[in-house]
């Protein structure tokens, strides 16, 4: 089975960009399945019906989300709705929607696990132990899972705590994509952080004079979505569907 995972995507036109180049990104690299980070992919933050259903209308299989999970109070319904767009399994189960899916391909199938860090986050239930409350209610061996955090720290620590457990732990939040994509011990895939896909002269994906301007003055600005030519952080991900073994894990960034 071969995975496209897409890093934080920023904002509508990004989606539409990345929409563009997604046709030859599956030709390219054989892919099976695309799962997206989603969660700032509307226009002023979150995430949004309307996003999300662009996403979903350019051929994504999956939508994980963040810490921006809930900043549109719209979305409560489709994540209940939905099985396929997660939020954080340890927000708790009081918030709407669930943290993980299970896509089936008949012989085989994938699930796709969405947890959140704590350190420089808020304050949320433990992903370590949510992780392995998980993984004791999942019959496949492939699973791979989305870690939102902000710290590498906790990113590797998650990333061996799982290792021979899980297919793939791949990092997102910090919008900078990291070179250090190996294999744990001969079995999971994995990336302290896959990486933005949005505008490359940005910060962040944000207007870089906005955020100098935060910087030098102190004074808050209204973000505002930088203007130009879009890049795509991702990662490829090549996973023994009968044993969940990762073959390969490759950077994406065009």
């Amino acid at each position: 089975m071969n995975i496209l995972f897409v890093g934080d995507i920023v904002g509508q036109n990004a989606c539409r960009d990345f929409g563009e180049m997604l046709p030859s990104l599956k030709r390219q690299h054989n892919i099976d399945v695309v799962i997206v980070n989603g969660e700032n992919s509307a226009d002023g933050n979150g995430i949004t019906p309307f996003s999300a259903g662009l996403l979903f209308d350019y051929g994504v299989d999956v939508i994980t989300t963040g810490n921006h999970s809930f900043r549109r109070s719209e979305m409560d319904d489709l994540y209940e709705s939905s099985s396929v767009i997660i939020r954080p399994a340890n927000y708790g189960d009081g918030c709407p929607g669930k943290g993980y899916c299970i896509l089936d391909f008949g012989a085989f199938s994938l699930a796709v696990v969405n947890l959140i860090g704590t350190a420089f986050m808020q304050p949320v239930e433990n992903p370590f132990f949510y992780a392995d409350k998980i993984l004791n209610e999942l019959n496949t061996p492939n699973i791979l899972v989305d870690f939102h955090a902000e710290t590498t720290s906790e990113k590797k620590a998650m990333g061996y705590y799982l290792a021979g457990r899980v297919s793939a732990v791949v990092g997102t939040h910090t919008h900078v994509q990291t070179a250090d994509e190996c294999i744990l011990e001969e079995h999971t895939g994995y990336i302290t952080d896959v990486g933005m896909t949005g505008v490359k002269e940005s910060i962040l994906g944000i207007d870089k004079e906005v955020i100098i301007s935060r910087f030098t003055t102190y004074y808050p600005k209204r973000h505002v979505y930088a203007k130009g030519t879009t890049t795509v952080n991702a990662v490829t991900i090549v996973i023994d569907n009968k044993t969940g073994i990762c073959r390969s894990i490759k950077r994406i960034c065009q």
